[in-house]
């Protein structure tokens, strides 16, 4: 139920991060200013073509921009922080604060887009306060996660306390020996917390999160039985794993190679800063790993999505110059498919095995836990703090249902707490929490260039170009209303029971008839002054002709490229894109002849 909106409320817009996994960006607003926590990306799926990167409609921050305090970093996972360098360039971000290794990574990226002077980075430790404009301080709380140097954030605001749980579990004995911060967050609980905003990854998952240090003796028995090579992959951003993996190769007497370029940045920087400790000779540079016995090397790699360009897909697929699959190879899969890239896992597992290794996957084996908080987990979290409102986030819609069912379990009253969707702003006051407005709340797509966004318009048109291919017309007018030779006709990708002669002719008789009947309306009488002939309105009826026909003759949706040159004054050509189904989307550009 929407609401009659409140000056004095706390509003609280996420813009990504619910109904789906990744690109988490939340917004805070009360009154005339605006802080950030988190801007993040996702993945594109099977019909994004061409897509690299997915990143959420932050038209409210554009059109809000004089607003914005600052930023508060979270940790320093892609679905976090991978956004910000892009947002940059259309956005000022004053200052971003955030945990050492997050900020280490951020500035990485930053340097590459070239944005690093648009904003300052400031990095916090645990229990540090910050203050961004009037209304906002925020306490940075240590918590446990599948990354390092992780926090939850205490935000205290005109209207109360609100915490933000970012991602985490509750890990009683970390890789790094970090523990999460309860105390602190008792304290908050005993003093009063306002309003929870909570992770819901694993809400229908009962129990608690097995702790990182779980898969170490899986892993220690896989590469005790190992004959020949091993391959780790894991997420290039699972501090803690990467350390696990890099204590076994030295207990096994093997040397590291690291192969993908996200994985060499995470082990520089996170050694640089003291959260992977391992001696340098340890690493091997790739080049050198076939001098090495078999049995003496580990490959540690990224691809653990199936992610197209990645070295294990490459590996894969029999394409990485350097490494090749060989009889005897172990391959181990450290990680669980993100929900919609398991075709894309599977296939790499099958390739594979395909090419002999003996693959390690699956959840059974225990080479893999989870970063995020099962139930048990999330029930503590609502007991510590014992919130008087509560807002699921990070997770799909039913993920965020069973998160408010818990709750509720925990003493929240159903009125108490809302399951939103992205762009929706909720209106947290003294007394309420509603759902008031709505904002602009899609998403913007990256080209796989990177050099700008694709448009909704772009994406359908690759979409119909993958699906139903592609019909192109090119012919020339003279100043007589004639054909001047005979039109061209290409067809790429289409599916076609009509020869291509039979369609050539097709597309003469329509384009005669039609510019025999046209002719009078747009072209001029004397013949001779080219200057009064509608050349843009003869060849939208020319188009629409030859579009009726195709959709006659062929039953997909193929895109129509038309291109018609006429005599005029700039001896120019009209090149025009559409698509031959009902929904017709028209873009012309003039291209010199």
């Amino acid at each position: 139920m929407i609401r009659k909106k409140s000056s004095s409320a706390l509003k609280i817009i996420p813009l990504g991060g619910l109904h789906e996994i990744g690109k988490n960006t939340c917004v805070f607003e009360y009154d005339d200013e605006i802080i950030l926590l988190d801007a993040g990306l996702a993945f594109p799926t099977d019909g994004m073509h061409g897509v690299n990167i997915v990143l959420p409609d932050v038209t409210y921050l554009r059109e809000n921009r004089h607003k914005i305090q600052g930023m508060i970093v979270t940790h320093g996972h892609e679905d976090h922080i991978g956004g910000i360098p892009f947002h940059l360039k259309n956005i000022e971000i004053p200052v971003i604060y955030g945990p050492r290794l997050a900020m280490a990574l951020l500035y990485h990226k930053l340097e590459e887009a070239g944005v690093q002077n648009r904003t300052e980075l400031k990095t916090v430790r645990p229990r540090d306060v910050v203050r961004l404009g009037k209304y906002f301080s925020i306490e940075y709380i240590r918590n446990t996660h599948s990354m390092a140097d992780s926090f939850t954030v205490a935000i205290t605001t005109p209207v109360g306390v609100v915490i933000h749980t970012g991602d985490f579990k509750i890990d009683h004995t970390p890789v790094d020996g970090e523990k999460f911060d309860l105390q602190k967050l008792a304290e908050y609980g005993e003093k009063g917390v306002h309003c929870l905003i909570s992770d819901s990854t694993n809400s229908e998952v009962p129990g608690f999160t097995p702790s990182e240090k779980s898969v170490y003796p899986n892993l220690d028995r896989v590469f005790s039985n190992a004959p020949g090579r091993v391959m780790v992959t894991t997420f290039a951003s699972s501090v803690h794993r990467l350390q696990i993996v890099l204590e076994l190769a030295k207990k096994h007497g093997r040397f590291v190679a690291v192969v993908g370029r996200s994985m060499l940045n995470v082990i520089a920087h996170a050694r640089n800063l003291g959260y992977v400790k391992c001696e340098d000779s340890l690493f091997v540079p790739l080049h050198s790993v076939r001098s090495l016995p078999d049995e003496k090397l580990l490959i540690l790699t990224t691809g653990s999505q199936g992610e197209p360009m990645s070295a294990l897909t490459r590996i894969a697929k029999g394409e990485h110059r350097q490494i090749k699959i060989r009889q005897g190879d172990t391959v181990v899969f450290s990680a669980n498919p993100i929900p919609g890239n398991t075709i894309a896992v599977v296939n790499t597992i099958d390739k594979l095995m395909m090419l002999g290794a003996n693959v390690i996957y699956g959840k059974d084996k225990g080479i893999h836990v989870s970063g995020h908080g099962c139930q048990e987990d999330q029930k503590l979290m609502l007991a510590l703090t014992r919130p008087k409102f509560f807002i699921p986030v990070h997770g799909e819609h039913r993920m965020l249902v069973k998160h408010s069912q818990t709750a509720q379990g925990m003493g929240v009253p159903p009125e108490n707490m809302v399951v939103i969707q992205n762009g929706d702003v909720v209106e947290l006051t003294q007394d309420s929490i509603y759902v008031a407005d709505k904002v602009s709340s899609g998403i913007e797509l990256v080209d796989s260039s990177r050099s700008g966004m694709v448009e909704d318009k772009i994406l359908k048109e690759r979409q119909q170009l993958a699906e139903d291919g592609v019909v192109t017309v090119a012919l020339a007018v003279g100043l007589d209303g004639k054909l001047i030779g005979k039109p061209q006709l290409h067809l790429r990708g289409v599916v076609s029971s009509v020869e291509q002669a039979e369609l050539q002719e097709l597309v003469v008789k329509v384009l005669e008839k039609d510019l025999s009947h046209y002719w009078s309306e747009y072209g001029n009488s004397n013949g001779h002054n080219n200057t009064q002939v509608d050349w843009s309105g003869l060849q939208n009826e020319l188009e629409c002709g030859i579009q009726r026909m195709l959709r006659r003759e062929f039953q997909g949706q193929p895109l129509l490229v038309f291109l018609m040159q006429t005599p005029d004054a700039e001896d120019a050509k009209e090149v025009t894109v559409k698509p031959v189904g009902r929904r017709r989307r028209r873009s012309t550009a003039k291209v010199a002849s």
